[in-house]
C-alpha cells in the first residue's frame, strides 16, 4: 500500500525548491560528442578503453561548480555517478572501472557531495540501470553499442549476476556517502522495466538506507512515460515524481482524478547532456528563465543540465547563462521558491505562479497603455507591488481601462520598456 502521508512529507522540499542542476560528466567528455557516443557510433569496448586510461580532469573544482549553481538560484544538484557506459565516478568496491583507477585517482562523487552540501544545496546521484561495460549486461536485442558486432551472442551472460552488481553499487551509494536527497535512476525500456530490475527489492533497500530519499519514476518508465506515480495506485517502485525529458508538459501533469502529480523537466542548455565540443547551440538565459517560470506555473520543477569538459570545467557558455539566470533570480526568486500552479488560467501576456494568497504575475510582453493583469479585480486585491524592489504599482483608471471592468490594469513604467525585459514580476496579494 502506497504511504501517501510519508510521500507528501518527503516531497515538501522538492516542491518548494523548484530549480536544480543536472551534471552529466564522465570519460565520454574526452571524445566530446555527447554521453551516448559509445552507442551512437557503436564503439567496441577495446576502442573506448583508451578514454578511461586518459581521463585526468586536472581542473575539476567542485566548489566552483557548487558556487555557480547556488549563484544561479539553484537549490539542488544531481550528478551522474554512473552513466550508461558503466564508468563510475565513485570508489566502488565492485568494479575497477572507476575514477579512482584513472589518472584522477580521486572519488569524484564524494568531492561533489562535500562541495555542494557546503553551499547548502541538496544533493542527488544519477545511476544508470543500463551498463555497456559489465559483461553480464545483455548485448543482443537491447540498447548496447556492440549488439551488431559479427557473431555477438548473449550466451554465458548472467543477468541476475548483473543485477547483484547493480543493486550492490546502489547500496554503496546509499551507505557510504551520507544523506542523499535524490536517487535518479535511468531508465526502463521495452521489457527492461519494473521487476526486470528487481525494482521492489531495490526500492525497499534504498528506502531502508535513506528513509527520506526521493526517487524518480524511471524504474518503470522512460523520459517519454509517466509510470504509475501518475495514477491513484502507484506501485511500490513508482518513484516520487515524473521526469519529462527535453519538454515542458503543455498542461502540467495530473492523475486520472485530477490530482496534481509532481514532475521535473530535465533540460539541456544546448543539444547534448555530456560535453560536446562542437555543440554551440545554447539556449538563451531569457528562454531558460521563461521556461523555468513555465514549469513552476504548471506545478513542476526544472533540472537544468551542464556538461563539464574532460578537464573538469563547466563550459564558459553555460557559466555565462547561469550567471544571467542568477541576476534575475536575485530579484525574483520569491516567485519561484514555494510557488506552484495558480488557480487562474494562463494569461496571454505571461505566466502566473502562486504561493498561498500571493500571486506572482510574470509579465513577459509589454502593452500599450497599462499592463492588464488578467483574472484579478481591484475589489479583491489588498496590494500590488513590483517584486524586484517592492514599489507600489498604481491602478490605471483612465477612460480606456473603464471599458474593461473585469481586468485590473497597472502602471509599471514611464517608458516603452518593461523594468525587466526578460520577465517583470508583479506581486499581487489578495484580501483575506
Amino acid at each position: 500500500m502506497f504511504d501517501w502521508k510519508a510521500y507528501e512529507k518527503r516531497m515538501k522540499w522538492f516542491q518548494h525548491d523548484r530549480f536544480g542542476m543536472f551534471i552529466h560528466w564522465g570519460i565520454y567528455s574526452i571524445p566530446a560528442r555527447g554521453e551516448w557516443v559509445r552507442n551512437t557510433e557503436q564503439i567496441p569496448e577495446k576502442d573506448y578503453m583508451p578514454f578511461f586510461e586518459e581521463f585526468d580532469p586536472v581542473d575539476f573544482d567542485p566548489k566552483a561548480w557548487a558556487k555557480a549553481a547556488k549563484n544561479a538560484g539553484m537549490k539542488y544538484a544531481v550528478l551522474t555517478a554512473k552513466h550508461h557506459d558503466g564508468f563510475c565516478l565513485f570508489d566502488s568496491e565492485l568494479t575497477d572501472y572507476k575514477a579512482t583507477n584513472t589518472k584522477a585517482g580521486r572519488d569524484l562523487v564524494r568531492e561533489f557531495l562535500d562541495a555542494f552540501r557546503a553551499e547548502g544545496l541538496r544533493v542527488g546521484l544519477y545511476y544508470s540501470l543500463l551498463d555497456w561495460h559489465h559483461p553480464d549486461y545483455p548485448h543482443c536485442g537491447t540498447i548496447h553499442p556492440e549488439k551488431n558486432l559479427p557473431g555477438m551472442t548473449d550466451e554465458g551472460r548472467d543477468f541476475n549476476r548483473y543485477l547483484e552488481y547493480m543493486h550492490g553499487q546502489v547500496r554503496e551509494l546509499c551507505t557510504n556517502y551520507g544523506k542523499i536527497d535524490i536517487m535518479w535512476f535511468d531508465f526502463s525500456y521495452d521489457d527492461m522495466t519494473g521487476e526486470k530490475w528487481k525494482a521492489t527489492e531495490l526500492t525497499r533497500m534504498v528506502r531502508s538506507l535513506q528513509p527520506d530519499i526521493i526517487l524518480d519514476n524511471r524504474l518503470e518508465a522512460s523520459g517519454s512515460g509517466f509510470g504509475s506515480i501518475a495514477t491513484e495506485h502507484p506501485s511500490e517502485y513508482s518513484g516520487d515524481f515524473t521526469s519529462p525529458e527535453q519538454i515542458i508538459p503543455p498542461y502540467g501533469i495530473r492523475s486520472e482524478t485530477g490530482r496534481s502529480v509532481p514532475w521535473e523537466a530535465c533540460i539541456t542548455m544546448n543539444k547534448n547532456w555530456g560535453y560536446a565540443a562542437k555543440d554551440k547551440d545554447f539556449k538563451s538565459a531569457d528562454l531558460i528563465i521563461h521556461k523555468l517560470v513555465d514549469c513552476v506555473s504548471k506545478g513542476g520543477n526544472m533540472l537544468l543540465n551542464v556538461g563539464p569538459d574532460a578537464r573538469g570545467r563547466i563550459p564558459q557558455e553555460s557559466l555565462a547563462i547561469l550567471a544571467q539566470i542568477g541576476e534575475w533570480m536575485k530579484d525574483n526568486s520569491a516567485s519561484i521558491y514555494g510557488c506552484a500552479a495558480a488557480e487562474l488560467p494562463k494569461p496571454e501576456n505571461g505566466r502566473i505562479t502562486q504561493n498561498g494568497k500571493k500571486y506572482y504575475y510574470h509579465v513577459m510582453e509589454n502593452s500599450i497603455g497599462g499592463i492588464p493583469l488578467y483574472g484579478f479585480h481591484a475589489e479583491d486585491v489588498k496590494k500590488v507591488r513590483l517584486l524586484a524592489d517592492g514599489s507600489e504599482l498604481k491602478y490605471e483608471d483612465a477612460w480606456w481601462a473603464q471599458n474593461y471592468p473585469d481586468i485590473l490594469f497597472v502602471h509599471i513604467s514611464d517608458t516603452a520598456e518593461l523594468p525587466n525585459a526578460i520577465d517583470t514580476v508583479v506581486e499581487i496579494e489578495l484580501k483575506a
